[in-house]
């Protein structure tokens, strides 16, 4: 995965290491299916927070922002549903 979503100017605020993690996260799930994405961002979610890792309301919205461009509105909302999924889950 290309690395340049993460010099969008809506990003230039967070911690890089946050962004680094996001970059691992993206070149891990590449290839799997809707079902098996869910459990995949449970889990790195959860190893997030036990390393630290928190990101804020704002910081969440910048990022789904930035995945959303460029992606057919069926992939955008695919991406609206496993947020709202992990959401409730939560």
């Amino acid at each position: 995965m290309d690395k340049n979503w993460q010099n969008d100017p809506r990003l230039a605020d967070m911690d890089k290491s946050k962004l680094e993690m996001l970059q691992n996260l993206a070149e891990q799930g590449t290839g799997k299916n809707a079902s098996d994405m869910l459990p995949f961002l449970m889990d790195a979610a959860s190893r997030g927070k036990g390393n630290g890792l928190n990101f804020s309301s704002n910081e969440i919205s910048a990022v789904l922002e930035v995945l959303k461009m460029g992606k057919s509105p069926q992939e955008a909302a695919k991406i609206d549903r496993i947020v709202s999924l992990m959401r409730m889950i939560r």
